[in-house]
This record gives C-alpha cells, structure tokens and sequence, in this order.
C-alpha cells in the first residue's frame, strides 16, 4: 500500500464523520428554531382561547392551530428521538407526522368528499404501516 493509497483511505473515513457532525449542527439549529415556533403557536392558542373576544373565531381555525402545535411537537420529538437513538431516525415517528398532518389538512380543506376520502385511505394506509413497524419491533424486542 502506498502512501498516496493510505491518504485516500484517512480522507475516505473522514467524510462520513463530517458530513454527521454537520448533520447534527443542522438538526440542532432546526430544533431551536421549531422550539421558537412551537412557544409561538402555543401563545397564539392561549390568545385565541383567553384574550380573543372575537366570537367570529371558528373552530376550524383553533383545530388547526392546534394541529399545527402538534406537528411542531412531533418534530421536535423527532428531532430528540434521532440524537436518542444515536443517529437513527425511527420510522413511526414519521408515521405520526403524516398522520397529523393529513389529518390536519382533511379538517382544513374538506370540500371534496372524494378527496376526504382519499386521504381517509392514505391514514388507514399509513395506521397499517404503523401496526407493521410495531410489530416488527415487538417480535424483535422477544
């Protein structure tokens, strides 16, 4: 082995290290910034609910409000879970995401009853998803 040889080899090993600690300074300036937002939509449901005397203020519009704390909660419980399982994102917690959000936006956009029931189908889709991933972790875990 050549010295040339050797030096491509460090440089080679190097590159996966990097390319982590920059992922992770990434995901850490996401999760401060989700964090900001995530205190930011709790006042603004604490200011719907207590210091609104608006009475125009739907319901529709504190659903979704608060479907969008979740998702912000559920990233940020994505982002925990990634440096808890050393650099491993678990798929569930994807899983959770999609839900919330095409849950979120059936109650949002709910005009179409065909496209209600599309995306009906792809949260029962991503429900059995769900059940296969837990079960596969469960007969791991025996």
């Amino acid at each position: 082995m050549t010295i040339k040889d050797l030096s491509t080899k460090l440089r080679m090993h190097h590159v996966p290290i990097v390319l982590q600690m920059v992922l992770n300074v990434c995901l850490i300036g996401m999760a401060l910034v989700l964090s900001v937002l995530l205190i930011y939509e709790t006042w603004s449901i604490f200011s719907l609910i207590f210091l609104t005397n608006d009475t125009t203020v739907s319901y529709y519009q504190f659903t979704d409000e608060l479907l969008v704390f979740f998702l912000y909660f559920e990233f940020l419980a994505l982002i925990i879970k990634y440096f808890e399982a050393k650099f491993h994102f678990p798929l569930r917690y994807f899983i959770y995401i999609g839900i919330t959000a095409i849950i979120r936006l059936i109650i949002v956009d709910h005009d179409d009853a065909l496209h209600t029931l599309g995306w009906s189908l792809a949260i029962l889709v991503l429900i059995g998803a769900l059940f296969l991933s837990n079960l596969r972790q469960t007969k791991e875990s025996h």
